[in-house]
C-alpha cells in the first residue's frame, strides 16, 4: 500500500494507523503546499482532491478521507482491535468519535491555519475549538482511551490534531486529561515510529 503523507498533517493518524497495524506500506511525502511529490510528480495527477491523506491499494484502488482510510486498516488486521467489529454498538460509536474529530475539531482548526482568515476572527475560532476540546477532556476522564481501555484508530486521529494547538497559539494546558492522554499516545512505539518517519521527532 501507498500511503500520501505531509508531515504532521491529518494524514499522520493512518500513518500511525499503517505502524499499529503491522501492515507494509510506503509512505509519500505530497507536499499540500507546491502539491508536488519529491521527484517533480503532480500530486493532482495522482490525488485530483489535491489533499491528503490519500491511500492506494495493491490492486490500484484507492480511499480519500482519513476517517474511512483508518477503518479499511483496522479491518486489515483485526486482531489489533484497532476498531471494533462491523455492525456492534460499539463500531458506530467508534464512527461516531471519528465524526465529531473531523468535523468538529479537525475543521474547527482549519481556519487559524490559513493565511487569509482575518486575525480578529482568530479568537473567536480558538474559543470555539477549546469548547469542543473542554468537552473532550470531560468525556475522556480517567480513561486511558477515548473507547476505554483499547487503543482504536479514533485515538490516532484525536492525537494529531491536539497536536495543532501548539502551532496555531490555542493554549490546552489546562486540559489536564487531554495533557496526560497525548503523553500515554505519544508512548507509544507505532506513534513513534509514525512520527520519526515524517521527521517530527527524532
Amino acid at each position: 500500500m501507498k500511503l500520501y503523507y505531509s508531515p504532521g498533517a491529518c494524514s499522520l493518524s493512518p500513518h500511525i494507523v499503517l505502524h499499529e497495524a503491522g501492515l507494509q506500506h510506503e509512505a509519500i511525502l505530497a507536499s499540500t503546499k507546491t502539491h508536488q511529490l519529491q521527484d517533480g510528480t503532480d500530486y493532482y495527477a495522482i490525488n485530483p482532491l489535491g489533499y491528503v491523506p490519500f491511500l492506494v491499494l495493491d490492486n490500484g484502488d484507492t480511499l480519500h478521507e482519513g476517517p474511512a482510510i483508518v477503518q479499511y486498516l483496522a479491518d486489515q488486521a483485526p486482531e489489533k482491535s484497532l476498531a471494533p467489529a462491523n455492525g456492534t454498538l460499539a463500531r458506530y460509536q467508534l464512527q461516531s468519535w471519528l465524526n465529531f474529530i473531523a468535523t468538529e475539531l479537525h475543521k474547527g482548526f482549519a481556519p487559524l491555519f490559513k493565511p487569509d482568515t482575518p486575525e480578529d476572527y482568530k479568537p473567536q475560532v480558538r474559543q470555539q475549538v477549546l469548547k469542543r476540546l473542554t468537552w473532550v477532556n470531560q468525556e475522556l476522564g480517567e480513561k486511558p482511551f477515548l473507547m476505554g481501555a483499547q487503543f482504536t484508530v479514533a485515538d490516532a486521529y484525536l492525537f494529531t490534531v491536539t497536536g495543532w494547538a501548539q502551532f496555531v497559539g490555542l493554549d490546552i494546558s489546562g486540559l489536564d486529561h487531554i495533557v496526560a492522554y497525548r503523553e500515554r499516545i505519544l508512548a507509544r512505539p507505532a506513534v513513534q515510529a509514525a512520527m520519526k518517519a515524517e521527521g517530527l521527532i527524532k
